[in-house]
């Protein structure tokens, strides 16, 4: 008998990571609305915001994601974890931590075709979440409405409203998106569903 034979494979447990995932994308999306809203004031202290909880968290989220073989949450994670790590890095940029000549040159509009490609990322990723569940596609439409706002304003199309609409789809971001981790933590931990998050609409799958 073979050596081989006799050695028996452990398989390893991931556990799932989109609580942790969904929870960071709450985190900033909060922080960030508020101060769109007027709630609060600058982006300053929405920057750790956005690179330990937008970015890095979404991050590990992603690459947990995918040890499960789950290509949809891989790039979800994965795509806004990099965007916010983006976001920071330009508000730096704005700030002239990278040298008076850099802030200098700023160009809001390059943003704004940044906001483009991630509308549309966004959208084929909304249609993927329509066999998810219904809480994911919800989250996904208000990213859709986010980026249109964010694009528009950042080409002073309509400013205000257009901000305005990116503040509140942001803001139903952030509570969409702490339900949705708790319904992830709570449904696994019970072994029961505590909080529902709506099945597939079945239209593809």
């Amino acid at each position: 008998m073979n050596h081989s034979q006799n050695v028996q494979r452990v398989q390893t447990v991931v556990a799932d990571p989109s609580a942790l995932g969904l929870f960071g994308l709450a985190m900033v999306t909060l922080v960030a609305s508020s101060s769109k809203l007027g709630w609060t004031d600058g982006v300053s202290f929405v920057l750790p915001w956005a690179i330990f909880l937008g970015g890095i968290a979404q991050l590990i989220a992603s690459m947990l994601d995918a040890k499960h073989n789950n290509t949809f949450g891989t790039t979800a994670f994965g795509a806004f974890g990099l965007f916010w790590l983006g976001v920071g890095t330009s508000w730096l940029i704005d700030f002239g931590v990278f040298g008076e000549s850099a802030a200098a040159a700023v160009d809001p509009e390059q943003l704004g075709m940044a906001y483009i490609g991630y509308l549309i990322f966004s959208v084929f990723m909304t249609i993927g979440a329509m066999e998810t569940n219904k809480v994911l596609f919800y989250i996904f439409v208000l990213i859709d409405f986010l980026f249109i706002g964010l694009a528009l304003s950042s080409f002073g199309i309509m400013h205000d409203a257009t901000h305005m609409l990116a503040a509140v789809a942001e803001l139903g971001i952030a509570l969409l998106s702490f339900y949705g981790s708790a319904a992830n933590v709570l449904n696994t931990h019970f072994g029961k569903v505590t909080l529902p998050i709506g099945k597939p609409f079945g239209i593809f799958k």
